[in-house]
């Protein structure tokens, strides 16, 4: 790359204007080219001063928080609750990953030191540690302009982990995606990271060549089932395959028991109601399923109609979200076997559509279960016997969430070990739109909810960005910081199998 082209991304990239008009692919080889020079230098910044830089982007974001909230609410169809709250998150999301690589548990700097008596023979010293992957590209999603976007989980966690990342913006929001770039790389500037740590690109042509480029070392994805299914492809039919860490989406199925159902009928009925209508259904987490006794479909229908008449219908995120959801409601609508519980419609600002079939039906067709409609509408399925529910999650796919609604003496472990083994978060007597972040948060699940075994929330996101490598009988000088007796950066260490911190020393403690 000439300095004339790095000159012309980095000018880009701070006056905002690299998101403005598709990148060309010879301005995307150059923001790679200059990200690998960026990552050189940047993966050795220890964890205090790569933490600063986190916590930089998170003050810049919300200084500059006024701007970008004005252009959000311009380019979506969000108000500005929902967008406040999602900046929030961001910011918030950024604070926690700085203090989570202050801690160093990512590392996993594991030392085995020279044993002669080991049982296997002697033992070398060995030494391990994680390191990052490299550059990463992120594409960002349509219905999370800030949570799952230019500085989302996939961007925020990568940068954490010691990444150069590359994100590619989505069309439903360019202009917020360009604002959001220029606030990113500005205050990373001001905090001394190394020049191209992060940059904007936008178009398909751009995409595509972000996953095919050789200093590319893995992709972060957060969209539908056939276009991350496409870039999958396309990353392992590289001549080196990378990892694709992409979310496509899920049904999000909930299984009420009898029991349930009778106690708390009309309470589930209204949560259930709220959930899938939250954000106008837009969520990857809506409850696209709720499987319910048979039997009661007139009463439910107008308990479901009651609830529904308090969402005040919006539009969509855009006019291709809509006319997506519009076919594939009406395409499940139209199918054998399934009936409309409560009407909708599918206007501008469409109304809820509540449909229904009964277990005998899916069993006959279980693409019915299957069809995902992202929107304001949901399936009631009507089974007869709680006997059928674990046989009915087996024709359920991946899921990123899977739900029990049941009282505390129902019967229900052979249908919970079942939901366990097709999702990534089961829920008892909750709902699964709102998807905090923490240390114990899974935002994940079996293909194709997503298309690897971790996690794009919480402080775990950050170890798909990293891999292991061991060194052997390597002179103690030239030892990584983590891997170094001494433990400069004072990060935890299991030394010949026992985790330690340094205040162990301190404290004559000798395990976590």
């Amino acid at each position: 790359m000439t300095a004339a082209t790095g000159n012309a991304v980095r000018e880009a990239a701070a006056a905002g204007t690299l998101g403005a008009e598709p990148t060309t692919v010879g301005q995307l080889n150059a923001a790679v080219e200059q990200a690998q020079e960026a990552f050189e230098p940047g993966r050795h910044a220890d964890p205090d001063e790569r933490a600063g830089w986190l916590e930089a982007i998170a003050a810049g974001l919300e200084q500059d928080a006024g701007a970008l909230l004005e252009i959000a609410g311009r380019e979506t169809h969000l108000g500005a609750p929902r967008l406040e709250g999602e900046l929030k998150r961001t910011v918030f999301q950024l604070r926690l990953f700085a203090a989570e690589i202050r801690l160093g548990e990512h590392f996993d700097a594991t030392i085995d030191h020279a044993d002669p008596d080991w049982g296997m023979g002697p033992r070398p010293d060995l030494r391990r540690y994680n390191v990052p992957l490299g550059v990463v590209g992120v594409f960002g999603a349509s219905n999370f302009p800030f949570a799952f976007s230019v500085m989302g989980g996939d961007s925020a966690s990568a940068l954490a982990a010691g990444c150069a990342v590359v994100h590619k913006a989505h069309d439903a929001h360019r202009r917020l995606a360009a604002r959001t770039a220029e606030t990113v790389t500005s205050a990373l500037e001001a905090a001394g990271a190394p020049s191209g740590l992060f940059a904007l690109v936008t178009g398909r042509r751009a995409g595509e060549a972000l996953v095919d480029h050789p200093l590319v070392k893995a992709i972060g994805f957060t969209g539908s089932t056939a276009g991350g299914r496409a870039l999958l492809d396309r990353a392992a039919a590289r001549p080196e395959p990378i990892p694709f860490f992409g979310e496509l989406g899920g049904i999000n199925a909930v299984f009420v028991t009898r029991k349930a159902w009778a106690a708390r009928r009309d309470e589930i009925l209204a949560g259930y109601a709220g959930s899938f209508t939250l954000g106008m259904g837009q969520f990857c987490t809506k409850p696209g399923l709720l499987f319910v006794p048979a039997g009661h479909a007139s009463e439910a229908g107008e308990q479901l109609a009651n609830a529904l008449a308090d969402v005040t219908p919006a539009r969509l995120l855009s006019e291709r979200l809509h006319g997506g959801y519009t076919e594939a409601a009406r395409r499940l609508r139209d199918t054998d076997g399934v009936d409309v519980l409560v009407e909708g419609d599918f206007t501008e600002t469409p109304a809820p559509t509540v449909l229904r079939t009964i277990s005998g039906e899916v069993r006959k067709n279980p693409d019915i279960l299957r069809q995902e409609m992202f929107g304001p509408a949901s399936l009631v399925v009507e089974y007869g016997d709680e006997s059928e529910l674990a046989a009915l999650a087996e024709l359920l796919e991946g899921q990123l969430t899977t739900t029990l609604q049941a009282e505390e003496d129902d019967d229900v472990a052979g249908l919970a070990a079942r939901l366990t083994d097709i999702s990534g978060r089961v829920l008892w007597n909750g709902w699964p739109t709102g998807v905090t972040v923490s240390y114990a948060q899974h935002h994940g699940g079996p293909y194709p909810a997503t298309t690897s075994a971790t996690t794009s929330v919480g402080t775990a996101a950050i170890r798909r960005f990293l891999r292991p490598v061991a060194f052997q009988t390597f002179p103690a000088s030239r030892l990584p910081e983590p891997l170094q007796d001494g433990n400069p950066w004072g990060v935890p260490q299991r030394v010949d199998g026992v985790w330690r911190r340094p205040s162990d020393a301190i404290s004559g403690e000798g395990r976590l």
